[in-house]
């Protein structure tokens, strides 16, 4: 499992941008991938890296559909191969290291 963190952002469009950030997660929706909205971006998690690039090309044109003419994408990836990861299990090992 892939653990992908991305941000799309629409530039010269103003300063209000949840609507273009709701076309990218329709995008998550169509898809029926687990994900988590952030205030600065959005975590989900792919089988694989084709699969999480190809979910990110699909936001990042849906955004351009909604009519940005120049959009910056951001992203990180968390490619673990010695085991099995989700994104809660990520944030479980550190809660429960803060206890």
């Amino acid at each position: 499992m892939i653990i992908v963190e991305f941000s799309i952002i629409p530039i010269g469009v103003g300063t209000g941008l949840s609507g273009y950030v709701a076309e990218a997660i329709k995008v998550l929706d169509k898809r029926k991938v687990k994900y988590q909205l952030t205030a600065m971006g959005t975590i989900f998690e792919a089988k694989d890296l084709k699969e999480a690039f190809e979910i990110i090309m699909e936001a990042h044109e849906a955004v351009i559909k909604a009519g940005a003419m120049r959009v910056i994408t951001n992203i990180k990836l968390d490619d673990r191969r010695d085991k099995e990861e989700s994104m809660e299990r990520k944030v479980k090992a550190v809660m429960e290291k803060l206890r």
